[in-house]
């Protein structure tokens, strides 16, 4: 394709826009509620209070204008295990404060420890990696670690495809301690040997799965596999999502140390019960139509909706402003640019409705998205935990439909029961006749 030229503006760098964050919602404290497991052997104890952690009073100070008040569960049990030196497996729902359980440790042993202080040269060393699966996310991560390490000489860098290979060196060779990296942009700026892996501490997968399965799996084990990179014995690694499916699990053992963690908060792999699940009945024809009766009924509430195909992001976006509802398209077709407006379109609210593929199932935290409709189901049930996710964040509740057809769903409707049963919803009875036929 053509050469890519975009260079992506830089945010905001006041401290207000820095500490910006998501309202905590009504259900906050049912975090609380969920009963949590940790296998492996000797784990340290939980947290009560980011106070019990003993860290320095900047990072103490930075939780605090970051609106983090108290731990969530995978909190209260990730940081003092990654804290140890362990490494780490740890599932829990979505919207539930993963990104702090892993930034907060991480920052806090560099800041013990002392890190290299940031300047310009050709090879950078970064003491931490981490690497997640889409564009979207690893930024998100980004904005998220600035905060952490605000006023320190910790220099967060993010890089991610789409955007100006040039750019993206440039960034590294200003200084970097964590390196947030999209999977391909990673490989290539390691292969142009402007990152250095032998001062690697500590590798986070984030949307750990999805970094290990037929999608990025060969990837990661190129990472791990580079001469310089230390072995697994020799550096922390943690990875954290909201499914693990079993098979995951094992690989994932190739990456950890034999006395790794593994954490599970309330059902493994299951849905966040803020989020309120209606599973309809719908067949290929009729779908448009019911989007639009469903759009037309919630005004202009945020409205994600999900579809399989790129091609059919675009025309479902179309068809709505056909009929005068405001929406646009993000996938994986689209250039950087349009991404980044659409999301920006999406936030504001000029955009009410946002049509995705599956490149926005997966950690955007997106504020006061009050519907996700999944116009088409996916082929998996992860995908549809992650999908719904989008919603019902941080004890804020939402509402999920998804358009169930007989032809192409019914490999969904077993593992579609359980998800809706362990969340505590409502399953159709037609759902449970698919099952038997």
């Amino acid at each position: 394709g053509p050469k890519v030229t975009y260079v992506p503006p830089p945010p905001p760098d006041d401290e207000q826009a820095i500490f910006a964050r998501y309202q905590t919602g009504m259900n906050f404290d049912k975090y609380d509620e969920n009963v949590v497991q940790v296998s492996g052997l000797d784990p340290p104890a939980a947290l009560r209070s980011f106070a019990d952690t003993n860290m320095c009073d900047t990072l103490t100070v930075n939780i605090a204008k970051a609106g983090y008040s108290k731990p969530t569960p995978v909190q209260k049990y990730s940081i003092p295990i990654i804290l140890a030196g362990r490494d780490l497996m740890a599932c829990a729902q979505t919207g539930s404060g993963k990104t702090a359980a892993f930034l907060v440790p991480v920052v806090a042993q560099m800041m013990r420890e002392g890190v290299t202080a940031s300047r310009f040269k050709e090879q950078q060393e970064p003491e931490c990696i981490i690497t997640a699966p889409t564009r979207e996310l690893i930024n998100q991560i980004f904005l998220e670690a600035r905060k952490f390490v605000y006023g320190t000489c910790i220099r967060p860098v993010v890089i991610y495809g789409g955007t100006q290979t040039d750019y993206s060196i440039r960034q590294v060779k200003q200084g970097c301690n964590i390196l947030c990296a999209t999977p391909g942009r990673l490989l290539d700026i390691i292969g142009r040997g402007k990152i250095g892996l032998h001062n690697v501490k500590y590798l986070v997968l984030d949307e750990a799965d999805r970094m290990l399965d037929m999608g990025f799996g060969a990837d990661m084990k190129k990472l791990v596999s580079f001469p310089d990179m230390p072995q697994k014995d020799k550096r922390q690694t943690v990875m954290f999502s909201a499914t693990f499916p079993e098979e995951v699990q094992r690989l994932a053992c190739e990456f950890l140390k034999t006395d790794f963690l593994f954490v599970v908060v309330g059902h493994a792999g299951g849905a966040c019960s803020d989020v309120q699940q209606n599973i309809l009945q719908v067949s290929q024809c009729f779908k448009r139509d019911k989007l639009i009766e469903i759009l037309h009924s919630i005004g202009n509430e945020r409205t994600l909706v999900f579809v399989d195909t790129k091609q059919k992001a675009d025309f479902i976006a179309c068809f709505l402003c056909q009929e005068n509802i405001p929406a646009t398209s993000i996938h994986g077709a689209r250039g950087q640019r349009e991404r980044e407006i659409a999301l920006r379109d999406f936030r504001s609210g000029k955009c009410p409705v946002l049509v995705a593929t599956s490149v926005a199932a997966r950690g955007l935290d997106i504020e006061n998205v009050q519907h996700v409709i999944n116009f088409d189901l996916p082929s998996t049930i992860e995908e549809y935990v992650h999908r719904i996710g989008r919603t019902g964040r941080c004890g804020n509740t939402g509402k999920a439909v998804g358009f169930f057809d007989n032809n192409s769903d019914g490999h969904l409707a077993k593992p579609l029961i359980k998800v809706l049963s362990d969340a505590q919803q409502e399953v159709p009875l037609w759902l449970m006749e698919v099952v038997c036929e």
